[in-house]
């Protein structure tokens, strides 16, 4: 990565490092460092600012701590792509990143049909061992993964069978079989991640992920679908309004 041309001045009480930062911060912003860019080392970089490496390596750190960047193991240090704002209605992730402007990309993790447990059956409507659709997706921006979804769909309701869901949205292509989803009842909470979620989402282990809930229904009622999704909280945040009553 070209540096940013950084302007220190040594004889101000403000620290080196947080002159770094700020102007790296400024760097990012502006957009003369793009998203999903990786940095220089931090000693190429602290040579190259006459600083030394802690200085590098605590400017830095501001900037990890702000969400800005993050270090990965392997990889160096890289900015963050933009975090997703969600607003809390009933559309779905593949609709919400495409109305932004973004390219979301999909990754097939699992397709399978298999019996109804009796949560699902209860979440879906169904009888216990009924069989239910069960999907597995990693949901990126480019290459910078975003959420790992798993949903269930009555097998009666849709075959999922030798649908592209890479290249579709689910929600886009139950409306292409005349499905409209008219109502959701969704929690959004937060855990930590998983070991398989930590490394398909490229989070540390333990990291906290925003999770979310939801069962969809059709106006005649019927539950349609039900989700569990998993996202980087550093990239993905949910909007909403809220009214007095």
């Amino acid at each position: 990565m070209p540096s940013p041309r950084f302007t220190l001045d040594r004889s101000s009480p403000v620290p080196l490092y947080f002159q770094v930062a700020e102007q790296l911060e400024s760097a990012i912003a502006s957009g003369e460092i793009d998203a999903g860019e990786r940095l220089d080392n931090e000693i190429a970089m602290a040579q190259e600012l006459g600083v030394s490496r802690p200085t590098m390596r605590q400017a830095i750190q501001v900037l990890v701590d702000k969400g800005m960047l993050v270090r990965r193991r392997g990889v160096g240090t890289q900015v963050v792509r933009g975090q997703v704002h969600r607003p809390v209605e009933l559309t779905s992730l593949f609709d919400d990143l495409s109305a932004l402007g973004h390219q979301p990309h999909t990754k097939v993790l699992s397709l399978e049909q298999g019996a109804a447990s009796e949560e699902l059956a209860e979440q879906l409507q169904v009888s216990p061992q009924a069989p239910v659709w069960s999907l597995r997706r990693l949901r990126s921006i480019g290459e910078e993964p975003l959420a790992l979804m798993h949903n269930f769909l009555p097998a009666d309701v849709v075959d999922l069978g030798g649908v592209d869901l890479e290249a579709q949205g689910l929600y886009a292509h139950l409306r292409d079989t005349g499905f409209v989803i008219r109502v959701a009842r969704q929690r959004i909470s937060a855990r930590e991640a998983r070991d398989e979620e930590s490394q398909l989402l490229d989070e540390p282990p333990d990291a906290p992920l925003l999770t979310m809930q939801r069962t969809a229904y059709d106006s005649s009622g019927r539950a349609v679908e039900f989700g569990r999704h998993a996202y980087r909280p550093t990239l993905y945040s949910f909007d909403m309004t809220l009214v007095d009553r």
